[in-house]
């Protein structure tokens, strides 16, 4: 039987899972798409630019409103489609099936969830054995994760990645070697390009608070851009409450595309639309309407059932952006945000409960 994508979108656009044996066939043919692919696809605008979704599938249908529908608008995802949100699987697939679809119109980037260690624990592989009632989904999904890009150039002046930079890659062609083949390592440059944040408050590289990956600051962003001869990074990773964030003198660019995160933080969105003369504009958006929303014990189910530890939010009201605690080696950071007002680590006023997040 032939494989039918245009009918599997429209089921999915229809709230419709697939079956389990269409989820093996699409996997098993967007590998083979995906090995021809470099560690470093190179694209022109315009594109569309999205942040981390975590599972929030509704607001990702919100996304295709606004921004527009493939293969009328092009499309770069940043990594993070799966984990906290409650239809993980709904997401994951129609981006797959979008990405075998049109395979030059729709980039996929890696993510630090993308991994069988992070979403054996956030989510995704207990919303997998709901729906299915095995394992062999999330088996699948996670094999596929291994095959996905790790950066994307945007008419050759636009770096853009899941989290950031590394102290072992200073040129494009470094990343181009990496063996991407394989589960997201503790550490070394892999781990850094999907766990690394910048710090406003830096210079240099420091040890991440996350646990893996680095914090990086504004000679690192400066010195890459110039040996790359490339003028801005764009990144995701990172919750910002304003939807972006932009910094180091207009070199980078966060994207966070997750609106209430979690279905209470509060915090907008945004995609991030690049014309065909590098012009950037982000675009805004709420969270999708309440009765497209889970019930609020749904919601409390997808903070606190996949035991995670709680901690304390700081709560400074800046707008900057979120460094996830909790990181890959089990450290539990608290989460903080870059750009606090008068030295404070910033915070999310709507939230009153103690929660630990792991971005």
């Amino acid at each position: 039987m032939v494989l039918d994508l245009d009918a599997c979108i429209e089921s999915l656009f229809q709230r419709q899972l697939l079956a389990e044996s269409v989820i093996k066939e699409i996997c098993e043919k967007t590998k083979e798409l995906l090995m021809s692919e470099s560690n470093v696809v190179h694209i022109k605008a315009p594109v569309t630019v999205v942040g981390d979704i975590h599972g929030q599938f509704y607001d990702l249908l919100e996304i295709f409103k606004i921004g527009g529908y493939c293969p009328d608008t092009n499309y770069l995802f940043l990594g993070d489609y799966v984990d906290r949100g409650l239809y993980s699987v709904e997401t994951i697939s129609i981006l797959t099936c979008l990405k075998l679809r049109y395979p030059d119109r729709v980039q996929l980037v890696r993510g630090n969830h993308e991994s069988r260690a992070v979403t054996s624990t956030y989510g995704f592989y207990t919303e997998c054995m709901k729906k299915y009632g095995t394992s062999d989904v999330w088996h699948y999904f996670t094999d596929l994760f291994d095959y996905l890009t790790l950066s994307v150039v945007i008419d050759n002046m636009i770096f853009c990645v899941h989290g950031g930079l590394s102290p072992s890659i200073h040129t494009i062609d470094q990343i181009k070697v990496i063996d991407r083949f394989k589960e997201i390592p503790h550490e070394g440059p892999m781990a850094d390009l999907v766990w690394s944040d910048p710090d406003p408050g830096r210079e240099e590289f420091a040890v991440s608070p996350r646990g893996a990956g680095y914090t990086f600051g504004s000679m690192v962003v400066e010195k890459f851009l110039h040996e790359n001869r490339m003028d801005h990074i764009l990144r995701a990773h990172q919750l910002c409450m304003e939807g972006f964030q932009v910094l180091f003198d207009d070199q980078l660019s966060t994207v966070w595309s997750a609106p209430n995160y979690c279905y209470r933080c509060g915090n907008l969105a945004s995609i991030l639309e690049i014309g065909v003369e590098g012009e950037r504009h982000f675009n805004v958006f709420e969270a999708a309407p309440e009765n497209e929303r889970p019930t609020p014990a749904e919601a409390q189910r997808t903070l606190f059932s996949n035991g995670v530890p709680t901690g304390l939010f700081s709560n400074g009201g800046s707008n900057g952006a979120g460094v996830g605690g909790g990181g890959l080696n089990g450290s539990n950071g608290a989460m903080t945000f870059a750009g606090g007002a008068s030295g404070s680590n910033g915070g999310i006023d709507p939230v009153q409960d103690t929660i630990h997040y792991f971005l």
